[in-house]
């Protein structure tokens, strides 16, 4: 098989790095001293399996009741969880999204020895519904915003599908800060839908790893049973509940990458280059030619990093990471350039 491959992380700080998501912005400095007061002796003791205090406050902020709530090494360790759980080895008709998405997925679904089921998106990345429905898995997986795309499918038809859904339908929620609604309002009303959300893009903490996922009793009762059982370490789950802690900080950090991204759209447009909407912390930028390789390697050698999908429906645009002003504008200067054969 052939492994997950992360975006790249230079060890030469020179770069612009506008290719992995990352917050332009420093996480809380609530944050900052929790972790620096949590630096003990303890630290040669085991984490918290149950991750108590951190679901207790998970449950205050997002209204969700804490045994209804389950904590991961990021949001792909509770991603990882669900295809042990949902997938088995062998089976067929398992697993079922439409593409083009988020990678990982077709990664665990092979460490499970299971082919994926896949519906291509149409052109407005809407939810293709009946044919996504005609596959009857156990496992459908929505990422909403989606990457790369930065689309979101509205709730009624997430709704929609839930209720006609026959299996458990995932809601992979890692840039719905950026975005305007989620499907945790779904939960009540929908019991097959479980939620997942992650610390790494709009609470800046992506070098800690901590996820959330939201779902029926029953369901994180299952998931519990195929979870390493020190998933988060102590740092960690102390970083995540100082995060919970100040959401505010999180609220207006947001608040800057989503005018900075509008800002951006509008720029690359007027660069000819095909945006797609987006509600997430980066854009989707189409190239007239249909093959973005060249103007990829071109904004590299400039030192700025954006991240290109070598696959048929994607190879045609590049993804891009929404900076700080600065970042941004060190990026529409390169592409000028570029543009004008500089």
């Amino acid at each position: 098989m052939e492994g997950y491959a992360p975006g790249e992380q230079p060890r030469d700080r020179r770069y612009i790095k506008l290719n992995t998501n990352e917050n332009p912005y420093p996480p809380s400095p609530k944050v900052l001293a929790a972790i620096q007061a949590a630096v003990t002796d303890d630290l040669r003791l085991y984490p918290d399996p149950g991750a108590h205090e951190l679901r207790k406050k998970a449950a205050e902020v997002y209204a969700v009741p804490a045994e209804q709530i389950i904590a991961g090494n990021g949001s792909d360790d509770l991603l990882a969880m669900l295809f042990r759980a949902c997938v088995e080895t062998g089976a067929t008709r398992q697993v079922a999204y439409a593409v083009p998405t988020y990678s990982l997925y077709d990664t665990l679904a092979v460490i499970q020895d299971s082919k994926p089921c896949t519906v291509p998106f149409p052109a407005d990345f809407g939810l293709p519904v009946r044919e996504l429905l005609a596959l009857q898995t156990r496992l459908t997986i929505i990422c909403s915003p989606n990457s790369p795309s930065g689309t979101v499918i509205p709730l009624a038809v997430i709704e929609e599908f839930a209720r006609a859904a026959p299996g458990l339908v995932v809601v992979d929620e890692a840039y719905v800060d950026f975005a305007r609604e989620t499907a945790l309002s779904l939960l009540a009303a929908c019991p097959n839908i479980f939620v997942l959300r992650t610390f790494s893009k709009s609470f800046s903490l992506a070098g800690m790893r901590i996820g959330l996922g939201f779902g029926s009793l029953d369901v994180v009762g299952e998931l519990n049973k195929v979870r390493d059982s020190y998933n988060l370490d102590r740092l960690s789950l102390v970083a995540a509940r100082a995060a919970l802690d100040d959401v505010a900080w999180m609220k207006a950090n947001v608040a800057k990458v989503v005018a900075a991204r509008d800002e951006l759209l509008a720029e690359l447009g007027k660069l000819g280059l095909s945006v797609l909407p987006s509600e997430s912390n980066f854009v989707f930028a189409r190239t007239p030619s249909g093959d973005a390789a060249g103007l990829y390697q071109a904004l590299r050698d400039r030192g700025i990093l954006v991240r290109y999908f070598a696959t048929p429906a994607l190879r045609g645009g590049i993804r891009i990471s929404v900076g700080t002003p600065q970042e941004n504008g060190a990026l529409l200067a390169a592409l000028r350039d570029i543009a004008a054969g500089r």
